[in-house]
């Protein structure tokens, strides 16, 4: 494994070594301090979570990080991405996570790296609105640690699902596993293509049978001009897509509400439910960092 890119790549069994890893860092098993590797974080798009918690994955694995940002590098006089990714190798870099805004940029990138060479382990931390592999993988650690199992779970996935790279990450490794998926949310908002996972249906049939509540962010800066005025508010949103009091009392006891964050506030999750008992949005984050601490192991070791 010199590289993680998509989930699609994924058989059961990596993602469950990797989930089992996950678990052991997060048991507090002693890794072994590897300070001879440099690690960089490309990050093209912005970013809290995912940034932070790869930081913190690498420190706690003793790598070194390279500092790096987009604002004050030479990609503001054209550098490319494969000359950014080559400089960060011949500088000391072993492994490169990368978040960019266009679709699997990683396809011509490891196709350059590899014709010339370079040994370079790269990570997709999100591209565009394709793969989100890390996300992913936190996510199922963390219904994992709810649940035990995958197979027969139903999980629904609502919100903006034509511009979100979780939703098609997390829709093809949880049906790969055996949970069956289900979409909800603004029809205008929703990929057809992703039917293949599951079936599209009104929230209200879903949320009563459910064991997941997936929720996805407006994704705002993916949408066309104009198209946010024409086709949302925040009130209008959250009455008819978001959880509040009385769609949260509708769910299972047992079920659980996720987020890849940011969230908005009183959008898709009204404030007082996003630290509620059925919420596991800061668990999330937790997972997070040992997920990413077993993936940068993997890649780096050739696991």
């Amino acid at each position: 494994m010199e590289h993680l890119l998509t989930v699609e790549t994924l058989t059961n069994e990596d993602v469950m070594a990797l989930l089992n890893r996950a678990f052991e860092l997060k048991k507090g098993v002693k890794v072994k301090q590897q300070d001879d590797i440099y690690a960089v974080n490309l990050f093209y798009e912005n970013s809290t979570r995912t940034r932070t918690s790869f930081e913190k994955a690498e420190y706690a694995l003793g790598y070194q990080v390279l500092p790096f940002e987009v604002a004050t590098s030479s990609v503001q006089k054209g550098e490319s991405l494969y000359d950014t990714v080559i400089t960060m190798e011949a500088v000391g870099a072993k492994v490169a996570v990368i978040r960019h805004s266009e679709n699997a940029y990683y396809q011509p990138l490891l196709a350059q790296l590899q014709e010339k060479g370079h040994s370079i382990h790269l990570v997709n931390g999100g591209d565009g609105s394709g793969q989100h592999p890390t996300q992913c993988l936190l996510d199922l650690m963390t219904i994992y640690e709810e649940f035990g199992h995958f197979e027969g779970l139903k999980v629904a996935i609502i919100g903006d699902i034509r511009n979100s790279r979780v939703a098609r990450s997390n829709a093809h490794l949880l049906t790969q596993l055996g949970a069956s998926v289900f979409f909800s949310g603004p029809d205008y908002w929703f990929d057809e293509s992703l039917l293949i996972y599951g079936p599209y249906k009104p929230e209200e049939e879903l949320l009563k049978d459910m064991d997941v509540v997936m929720l996805l962010r407006v994704q705002h800066e993916r949408h066309s001009e104009g198209e946010d005025q024409a086709l949302f508010t925040k009130e209008a949103y959250h009455e008819a897509y978001g959880i509040n009091q009385k769609r949260y009392a509708e769910m299972k006891k047992t079920a659980i509400i996720m987020h890849p964050g940011p969230i908005n506030r009183g959008v898709e999750l009204a404030s007082e439910l996003v630290e509620a008992p059925k919420s596991r949005f800061y668990r999330q984050i937790q997972n997070g960092v040992y997920v990413r601490m077993a993936v940068l192991e993997a890649v780096c070791g050739g696991k």
